[in-house]
């Protein structure tokens, strides 16, 4: 991060330190909607209800530690050349941390607000951690960070508020693979990619919905030359090739975007949103004539050479869009015009596996360690559908996360049922994992 400071003359007030946006926080700024916030969601199941006045104190000491995350959006004129951010020395508002009486219909609701009231860009942070009881609900602002960056905080505070080492297994970033893909992966060429096939959409046809699930971890031989990540990459693409074929949708190549984080897991965790988007592709011959097994080793060949890949966040041609040569306007206008022209090219869906949360999350004697965490992406069109992934204690905490104008509540639950039926057949039994 770079970070500039404006002089000041003698006896004015400081002006505060800033920072320009990066590619990822500029594309994701410009193609804003209303309809469908741009939020991530991350839910942590414990044990037993923290003390508010200590968890309200960790959490904000948290943030001092991490001050990267307290920041906002710093106005400027429509010809400024660049969006930047404003670090600031504390939270803007109180309402960075609230409680609610855990009543039957607490979480539904806290899970709702996180899908539609994303925290403001123009205070900071802009995220809002609410407490039902023994669940902590944190909701991000997608255009300023990511999910790994926030579970990082939850496991300073979590660390601050019980005294318990919160270090994950490993600090170092996670090591990029040396591997070649023996043959090259199928390309759809011009030919558009699948969309999800249209379901019942909800009622009102805004916002997202969710569906959330705890699955067992799928089993796989210790010597398989995929992953657990390979194994939900093929649930999730025949998941969605089933559900189209039920609807008479025809048969298209697919491709799935899948978040890339290489990052380190300590305190110096650079904190924003720093994970890269690479795209997995299938062909139609695969999803419909390759046997499991085969179709995981070829998932695997692919994913590897992809993580082994240096490019940048959303790859160059977005690094030269957000190039400040013209006012940020213009850009922004330019990018929302390309974004709809791209639309049948745009991935079928995102899978984001945070794999095993690498952190104990452990607040301590009387509260514990974390049962349970789920997150979940946003799901605007045209993708229409986000399937994230986190696993503790050997479960699979899965999300499924839709755009209300192509699904609704009763689709969420059937694409469950397909997605633990392909990830079951993933899995051989009695092999070990």
């Amino acid at each position: 991060m770079t970070t500039t400071h404006t002089g000041n003359t003698r006896g004015a007030r400081p002006s505060p330190a800033t920072t320009p946006f990066s590619v990822v926080d500029e594309i994701t700024r410009h193609c804003l909607d209303p309809h469908e916030p741009e939020t991530v969601h991350i839910e942590v199941h414990l044990p037993a209800a923290p003390d508010p006045a200590r968890l309200r104190a960790a959490f904000l000491e948290a943030l001092r530690r991490h001050p990267r995350i307290l920041m906002r959006e710093a106005p400027g004129p429509w010809y400024r050349r660049r969006y930047t951010w404003e670090l600031t020395s504390g939270p803007d508002t109180d309402a960075v941390v609230t409680f609610r009486d855990p009543t039957p219909d607490a979480l539904p609701e806290a899970r709702a607000r996180a899908l539609a009231q994303a925290p403001p860009l123009s205070l900071s942070p802009p995220i809002r951690l609410e407490v039902i009881g023994d669940v902590l609900v944190l909701v991000i602002n997608h255009t300023a960070l990511d999910g790994p960056a926030c579970l990082r905080i939850l496991a300073t505070a979590a660390e601050i508020y019980g005294g318990r080492d919160n270090s994950p297994a490993t600090s170092a970033a996670p090591p990029r693979p040396d591997a070649h893909p023996r043959q090259p992966p199928p390309s759809p060429g011009f030919a558009p990619v699948a969309r999800v096939a249209s379901g019942t959409p909800q009622a009102d046809g805004d916002g997202n919905g969710i569906l959330v699930a705890d699955l067992p971890v799928p089993r796989r031989p210790r010597d398989a030359p995929y992953t657990v990540n390979d194994q939900l990459m093929v649930a999730t693409a025949r998941m969605i090739a089933d559900w189209n074929r039920e609807r008479g949708g025809p048969p298209r190549p697919f491709r799935i975007t899948m978040p890339v984080d290489d990052r380190p897991r300590g305190t110096d965790m650079p904190i924003g949103n720093g994970t890269r988007l690479v795209e997995v592709p299938y062909s139609v011959a695969e999803l419909t004539g390759d046997d499991t097994e085969t179709l995981l080793r070829r998932t695997a060949e692919r994913t590897r050479a992809l993580k082994a890949l240096s490019r940048p966040q959303l790859g160059h041609g977005a690094r030269l869009l957000t190039a400040p040569v013209v006012p940020v306007a213009v850009r922004a206008a330019l990018t929302r015009q390309i974004r709809r022209a791209l639309a049948p090219w745009t991935s079928t869906t995102l899978l984001s596996n945070i794999g095993r949360v690498p952190y104990p999350l452990d607040f301590g004697d009387g509260v514990g360690r974390a049962s349970a965490v789920w997150f979940s992406a946003p799901a605007r069109m045209p993708r229409g559908l986000t399937v994230t992934t986190a696993s503790t204690n050997g479960r699979l905490h899965l999300a499924l996360r839709w755009s209300g104008a192509l699904l609704g509540p009763e689709d969420g639950v059937h694409l469950r049922e397909l997605f633990e039926k392909h990830l079951n057949s993933t899995a051989e039994k009695g092999r070990s994992s």
